[in-house]
């Protein structure tokens, strides 16, 4: 079975929209797929792609073949995450010093406020 990732078209008329698929190579173009691995919007400008790296690489790997388009959205996509500057967790908050609770009652004092006697 000859794999390609390729483009399948969704959105309406004159507003085009893309998912990124792995599929049969012989099934027609927004036909039966394998996986979902992406998604593209050529109306959207700047980053408009977003695709799963690890799972494209995985793909090719195993002799899928990405269409022009889509070998270009992977190159981009490779070079964005790359330029990203690595995300730094901030460190949590100190808490606060708890406030010092009110003094404890005796044990030995009832409900009316009043010493029990022993």
């Amino acid at each position: 079975m000859a794999v390609s990732i390729r483009l399948r078209r969704e959105g309406a008329k004159n507003r085009p929209y893309y998912k990124v698929v792995v599929a049969d190579s012989r099934s027609p173009r927004d036909g039966k797929f394998i996986e979902i691995i992406g998604t593209y919007d050529p109306k959207k400008p700047d980053h408009n792609s977003t695709l799963k790296l690890d799972r494209a690489e995985y793909w090719i790997s195993k002799g899928a073949q990405p269409s022009d388009t889509v070998r270009s959205l992977i190159k981009k996509n490779k070079k964005q995450v790359a330029s990203a500057p690595a995300k730094t967790t901030p460190e949590p908050p100190v808490p606060a010093a708890p406030a010092e609770a009110a003094p404890a009652r005796p044990i030995a004092e009832t409900a009316a406020g009043e010493p029990a006697e022993s």
